[in-house]
């Protein structure tokens, strides 16, 4: 992540977060024989929320989650910030939601969209539930791609793990990645393997590790304080 040193930066962000383009046309879909809903378009029974992140179900059937905060917040003589250390550890403050259950060995797809220089992702087997991302501050050393693993969405956003990855374990290749529209992950998690495929390209293809859960939720990160981001058919079939 770059260095955000001046809060005329802040205001810069928060600009292009109000302004992003949200598509708004959902393409709900029955979900193929073996899978069942994991999230059904209605409401957010089966999932809770980690963290101050805003989470709704639009008219269309589609999640969608972002960061509300008070809009004079960043305002002159208004920002509680009194070095980069303070504002830093308020931006990488993460917001989750998790489904209340767990899973073992599974094949689970995701549609998803974020804005331009958005950062998220889908979290596996992490049986903290975000606890250390969503604390303040956080602990880098414990989030969910520490404990279980977090396969990486990215749009353009200043990190070098390329969306489709399994964060610290390998790098998906760019090309995969449509910029500025919808996706879609098949994530396959069972024999001791992680693989994940972007659009239906196979991306990553990992062995699990040992020391990590084998069982565990699944997680939608909103990944700081200017995440706007969305999800739609989520099934699962294990």
């Amino acid at each position: 992540m770059e260095e955000v040193s001046e809060y005329t930066d802040v205001m810069i962000f928060l600009a292009f977060a109000l302004i992003a383009v949200i598509p708004t046309a959902a393409q709900t879909v029955k979900p193929p024989k073996g899978y069942r809903l994991l999230f059904n378009g209605k409401t957010l029974d089966g999932w809770e929320t980690r963290g101050d992140g805003k989470w709704m179900v639009l008219s269309d059937g589609t999640l969608a989650g972002q960061r509300v905060w008070e809009r004079m917040f960043l305002s002159p003589g208004k920002t509680p910030f009194k070095d980069d250390r303070s504002y830093r550890q308020w931006l990488d403050n993460q917001a989750w939601l998790y489904t209340k259950s767990e899973f073992g060995d599974f094949n689970l797809h995701v549609e998803f969209w974020t804005k331009t220089e958005g950062n998220s992702g889908i979290s596996i087997r992490d049986t903290s539930r975000a606890e250390f991302g969503i604390s303040k501050p956080p602990d880098f050393n414990k989030t969910p791609s520490k404990i279980g693993y977090e396969i990486q969405i990215n749009n353009q956003y200043p990190d070098p793990t390329p969306t489709g990855s399994v964060y610290t374990f390998n790098k998906a290749p760019k090309e995969a990645m449509k910029e500025n529209d919808w996706n879609t992950f098949d994530i396959e998690a069972r024999n001791g393997m992680i693989r994940v495929k972007l659009n239906g390209k196979l991306v990553s293809d990992i062995q699990a590790d040992p020391k990590r859960p084998s069982r565990g939720p699944i997680g939608l990160q909103l990944h700081d304080q200017f995440s706007i981001v969305q999800f739609r058919n989520i099934w699962i079939k294990e």
